[in-house]
């Protein structure tokens, strides 16, 4: 068999193989960041179009052209406007239960992690009013739509790892499950309307702070159901007055 010259080729060397193997890499790593950077620049856009149309009133396009991109490209990144949707309440989620995550309380002290993991979350929103906007952009009316049931479920679980801490609180105070369930729930349907008088202003019309609110409710709490630590804090309270 004839064998042209122009066919052999030399066989690159074992360092040579790990060089091209490293500049593979490299090129792969930058795109990555080129698309994670996109990506996030879409994000951007998106939660300034859904601020002021909210979803119902948003569209690809508007976000597109916010964004700088055509339509299309930005389907390269995100199938709808409510996967866009859901990716930006996903980060938000994310974040609040890291905040959550970083409450700490002594060890063997539930009632000080239940207010540690409460304050947590409240503040988070307090801090951050456009992350409580994103939980509230799809509702309409008192009917919420526009996520797909799978998308809705993922979320709501993600909500709800965030909260988890709290109701584990409860539990550790000596609450069954049951009762645990019901006084997180009702923990965290008193924080949100607090939140929401705060948001649009309607709190001034009580003359009230939605925090000192917020942490008055938490306390009664603490005061239910280990009366003990309650005491200890009123205590300590007092020796710092004095």
């Amino acid at each position: 068999m004839d064998v042209q010259l122009d066919e052999l080729r030399p066989v690159p060397s074992a360092a040579e193989q790990a060089e091209a193997q490293r500049q593979l890499e490299l090129r792969q790593q930058r795109q990555l960041a080129m698309s994670d950077t996109r990506r996030a620049h879409v994000l951007d856009a998106a939660r300034r179009v859904f601020a002021e149309r909210g979803v119902e009133g948003a569209s690809i396009r508007e976000i597109a052209r916010e964004a700088g991109y055509t339509a299309g490209a930005l389907y390269s990144y995100f199938d709808s406007k409510e996967a866009i949707y859901a990716a930006l309440l996903a980060e938000s989620l994310d974040r609040l239960q890291a905040e959550v995550l970083a409450a700490r309380a002594a060890k063997g002290q539930p009632a000080r992690l239940l207010v540690a993991k409460a304050q947590a979350w409240f503040g988070f929103y307090v801090h951050h009013p456009r992350d409580l906007d994103l939980g509230f952009y799809l509702v309409n009316g008192l009917a919420p739509g526009g996520l797909t049931q799978s998308l809705d479920r993922a979320l709501n679980e993600r909500l709800m790892e965030a909260l988890q801490p709290c109701e584990q609180a409860f539990e550790e105070m000596g609450l069954s499950p049951d009762a645990a369930a019901r006084e997180n729930a009702a923990l965290f349907a008193h924080g949100m309307g607090l939140l929401l008088l705060q948001h649009t202003g309607r709190i001034k019309l009580f003359g009230q702070a939605a925090e000192a609110l917020f942490a008055q409710y938490v306390e009664r709490l603490v005061e239910r159901f280990d009366p003990a630590t309650a005491s200890a804090a009123r205590k300590q309270r007092d020796l710092f007055a004095e």
